[in-house]
């Protein structure tokens, strides 16, 4: 999605992350005739904290879901929340579904790659790992994002920067992972699958990418439908996996609520919301907090314990991050290139890493 004052068009976050689905062109300014959209309640700065929170606690809310029932439960559960609340949305909003079965297919994938396959791999995960190494994990995205990129999207060229990013950022893993003791203490599966979890996101962008640009569906009516096939999935595979609960935790189960409802639901509107505000390079920093406000909650909530590497590799993954998602400085005949005709909206840079990954 764009910022209002350009209109442009990107693949739907699921997540995190990061690319939204292209929308109609809208007017870059407001005009008698057009009067000025309605300016949100909060401000941005509130929201942008409060997305920030939400995607940081989910982790302990993972956590103490899985508790109470087993993963599948949990990602099932979740989904279903989210789905729920971001129907809602569409209803109030009159939002349309897709038509095309052809999109509709893609979204299938889509929904398996952004939301049922990395939030079920990250509910096992925590089985047997602190919550606070989970969002640690999650905030290797951009790294594994900038390698996809360079291998799917032709365009891209990476830069010393950004490839000195990639190396800074995996030295603040493998420091996290504690390599230098032979990685004695951790649960190497468990680590494995949360790392998984966080790899699948940028495959499933830049899946996105290449087939959803220009659906002509919004951005919340493609999440939406996103959410929703991954219920879907989820209501296929549980029972094939799980017995039906006997009981039902207080709670775990308020914890899974939480989790789907605002992690999975508020938070995809409030990511809408400040990528149309302030643009998606404002709205990616809040990728930068997940992994701190995880572990303060992990260890201050859970009383999970912390050694000196978990903080110090995790500073060095978000410097990481940050260099792999630097851009050069655009040209000055690039900056007086004409925007695109109305109908027809440009789709961002193809080679730029996604964001905002949703835990």
């Amino acid at each position: 999605m764009s910022a209002p004052c350009e209109p442009r068009a990107t693949a739907p976050a699921s997540a995190p992350p990061p690319p939204v689905p292209p929308v109609p062109p809208v007017p870059p300014v407001a005009t008698a005739s057009a009067p000025a959209a309605r300016r949100p309640a909060l401000d941005w700065r509130i929201r942008f904290a409060g997305l920030s929170l939400i995607w940081g606690f989910s982790f302990l809310l993972i956590k103490v879901g899985t508790e109470g029932y087993a993963p599948f439960q949990v990602t099932f559960g979740r989904l279903l929340a989210g789905t729920a609340v971001l129907v809602a949305a569409m209803v109030m909003r009159r939002e349309r579904l897709p038509r095309s079965a052809r999109t509709w297919g893609h979204l299938t994938v889509a929904a398996l790659l952004l939301n049922a396959l990395p939030f079920s791999l990250f509910s096992y995960a925590e089985l047997t790992i602190p919550s606070t190494l989970a969002g640690i994990c999650n905030a290797t995205s951009p790294l594994w994002g900038m390698v996809l990129s360079v291998v799917a999207l032709s365009e891209d060229r990476p830069t010393r920067r950004r490839v000195a990013g990639l190396g800074v950022g995996f030295l603040g893993v493998l420091t996290v992972l504690g390599a230098w003791q032979g990685f004695s203490g951790l649960d190497l599966p468990g680590t494995g699958m949360a790392l998984l979890a966080s790899f699948c996101y940028p495959v499933g962008w830049i899946y996105v990418r290449r087939t959803l640009a220009g659906t002509g569906s919004s951005t919340l009516a493609l999440t939406g439908s996103q959410l929703c096939l991954a219920t879907v999935q989820l209501a296929v595979v549980t029972p094939l996996f799980t017995s039906a609960p006997t009981s039902f935790p207080l709670l775990p189960t308020l914890s899974v609520l939480a989790l789907g409802a605002l992690g999975t639901g508020l938070a995809v509107l409030l990511q809408y919301g400040l990528v149309q505000e302030v643009g998606p390079t404002t709205a990616q920093m809040v990728t930068y907090f997940i992994p701190v406000i995880a572990t303060a909650a992990g260890v201050a909530l859970l009383g999970e314990q912390l050694s000196w590497n978990t903080p110090v590799g995790a500073l060095v993954v978000l410097v990481g991050a940050a260099l792999t998602q630097s851009r050069p400085r655009r040209s000055a005949a690039a900056t007086q290139a004409p925007p695109p005709a109305p109908g027809s909206p440009s789709i961002e840079p193809a080679g730029r890493a996604p964001r905002l990954p949703q835990p």
